[in-house]
């Protein structure tokens, strides 16, 4: 909750603004407290924020905003409490600036008291005086290791940011040794000043002002006898120490229907907050491939293994770390366990393959995300007869860069796997969005059958970059809400009931993909359909390319402009009222709508 102050009247117009911007936006924070955004002069505001100074991990957010709009500055509790988000966020809606002072923002730097906030991970517990210790030595440019364990989002963005006082380390192993080589021995302060580690594994002192993250990549299978004793969960989670992985790193705790209810897990569940409970039917557990399977639980359970299967379920391309193990607790009578441990594939630096939506042509349509993976991939296999080129210039230096044009599908599985084989990135480029007619079935078949590691990014449909061109809007209220995305009947045939004709009956906004060559056939069955032979049409080619061409005209004389333009492939046909259409109203800017923010104000 945002509360708002000011002492005069010029402020109160600059409240009602930012009242009206911010109420809808949560602030990024750990307190309790609510935030305080004060208009004024920066002296009054510190006077009466006095009595709320006790503790940076329980200020609120205080921001202090001049009566002209022209400076927000954080005042208090500025990382912790979420000030320097909320001064960024006030500066861009006043059009002024934020004037930060937190030293690892100004120069760039993590910051290790939120960064496990911002990537979902959990934190080592640190008393306050040695975080803030640990804090100032890494701002302060001493010499700094970074062991990286796993690889997510987190990871690559540190990887990618890494400052020059920092070496990364990708094992603990890799780490001790640099360290015993330049100091005598691992502990020793002339080696590193900081450790920073990021790992779902447990490891001990490290002798130096150390903090881990713990990404939450692990999943907990469990099984045990009817209403086993609480006190299990405390010896189980010791086991899972010992086995060398962190609890704090357990993403979910998993087990069959049968057992929802058993107190075990629900005490795991207070134990571990963090986790989520996910509960499967014995059908589904049945299904997962397992190392130890069990008629004898089968016979009990209708699944081969509780603790494995439930573990993998969360995906099946998981990898089992720690397989079934077998534990007793003995009290007023013996209760038997089994626990199994597995983790997120995308976790462990192995192979993995990342389809990416290309976008119509133009290199900056591309998503943000895949241009990260062309920027890192180690192969990139691109459609060449329709993704341009330009695309694969961002590859980095000793990239593989592969055009699929001229090779057959096995020619493809070849080389991905080959470089999949070798755990390197490997991105298959796709032009638009891969799920649009992006030929990507049997490709994922592929990769389902040899337990492949993949990922779609989507991309802008080319159907998209058409109404942007054409700065159509393609659907317009009461006349044309629906848009369909279709292909004329070529060597592909269509289903009975998706033919052109009868499509066309809905006379909704169309837009025909792959289409150029069978012109004459779609106008034909187009007008046979329903659509008045005046209807509005237009024939995008090479949407968004440095050579793009739009013709507009007429459905009646579809054919003969495709043929008098000579468009052939990489033309997209769209036919519908809704071009260049400037009739429609939408509710949306009517004064009596009510939007949805305000229904729920109101």
């Amino acid at each position: 909750m945002i509360r708002f102050e000011t002492i005069n009247e010029a402020g109160q117009k600059l409240v009602r603004t930012l009242e009206a911007e911010l109420s809808a936006t949560p602030l990024a924070t750990d307190t309790e407290h609510e935030a305080i955004v004060f208009i004024g002069a920066l002296g009054i505001c510190v006077r009466k924020i006095q009595g709320l100074i006790n503790d940076k991990y329980t200020d609120p957010a205080v921001v202090c905003v001049d009566s002209t709009g022209k400076y927000a500055i954080p005042v208090l509790s500025g990382h912790v409490g979420g000030a320097n988000e909320l001064a960024r966020h006030i500066a861009m809606i006043m059009g002024g600036e934020a004037v930060i002072t937190t030293q690892s923002d100004n120069t760039g730097l993590w910051a290790l008291d939120t960064m496990a906030g911002q990537y979902g991970w959990q934190q080592s517990k640190l008393p306050r005086t040695q975080m803030n210790k640990l804090i100032a030595a890494f701002v302060n440019g001493r010499p700094t290791a970074l062991v990286l364990e796993c690889e997510d989002e987190g990871t690559r963005y540190m990887e990618s940011t890494c400052p020059a006082h920092v070496r990364i380390f990708h094992s603990f192993t890799d780490y001790q040794s640099l360290a015993s080589q330049k100091g005598g021995d691992a502990t020793s302060e002339k080696a590193f000043e900081v450790l920073i580690i990021v790992s779902p594994q447990q490891h001990g002192s490290a002798g130096i002002p150390t903090i881990q993250y713990f990404p939450p990549c692990l999943h907990l299978g469990v099984g045990c006898q009817k209403l086993a004793p609480i006190e299990i969960a405390e010896q189980l989670l010791s086991e899972v120490k010992l086995s060398g992985y962190a609890p704090q790193s357990i993403a979910t705790i998993n087990s069959i229907e049968l057992k929802k209810d058993e107190p075990l897990l629900a005490e795991l569940c207070r134990l571990m907050p963090w986790a989520k409970l996910c509960i499967y039917t014995a059908d589904e557990l049945a299904k997962i491939k397992i190392p130890n399977p069990s008629d004898k639980v089968f016979e009990v359970t209708g699944c081969y293994g509780v603790a494995e299967a439930s573990a993998k379920a969360h995906d099946k391309h998981s990898m089992l770390v720690v397989e079934k193990q077998k534990g007793k607790y003995t009290s007023d009578r013996i209760s038997h366990y089994t626990y199994a441990i597995a983790m997120d594939n995308v976790v462990v630096p192995k192979g993995h393959i990342e389809i990416v939506g290309a976008g119509p042509g133009d290199p900056d349509l591309v998503s943000v995300r895949g241009r990260r993976f062309l920027e890192s991939a180690d192969l990139i296999l691109y459609a060449g007869s329709l993704v341009p080129r330009e695309l694969t210039l961002c590859a980095k230096k000793g990239a593989t860069v592969r055009s699929s044009a001229t090779m057959d599908l096995e020619e493809q599985f070849a080389l991905m796997k080959e470089f999949y084989d070798r755990g390197k990135l490997v991105v298959r480029l796709h032009t638009g969005d891969p799920c649009i007619y992006g030929a990507i079935q049997e490709q994922m078949a592929f990769f389902d059958r040899y337990e492949m590691d993949y990922h779609i990014t989507p991309g802008i449909s080319s159907f998209l970059a058409a109404a942007a061109e054409l700065r159509s809007q393609f659907t317009i209220p009461e006349r044309c809400q629906t848009i369909i995305l279709t292909r004329g009947e070529g060597r592909t045939p269509m289903p009975d009931k998706e033919k052109l004709h009868m499509l066309a009956s809905h006379q909704s906004t169309m837009c025909i993909f792959l289409s150029a060559s069978l012109a004459q056939q779609v106008q034909e069955e187009l007008l046979a359909g329903g659509y008045p032979p005046e209807t509005p049409v237009a024939a995008c080619h090479k949407l968004t390319w440095k050579d793009q061409r739009i013709y507009r005209g007429q459905l009646k004389d579809l054919a003969q402009m495709m043929k008098e333009n000579k468009l052939t492939l990489t033309t997209m046909i769209v036919v519908g009222e809704a071009i260049d259409n400037r009739e429609g109203l939408s509710k949306l800017y009517d004064g009596k709508f009510t939007h949805l923010f305000r229904q729920g104000k109101e």
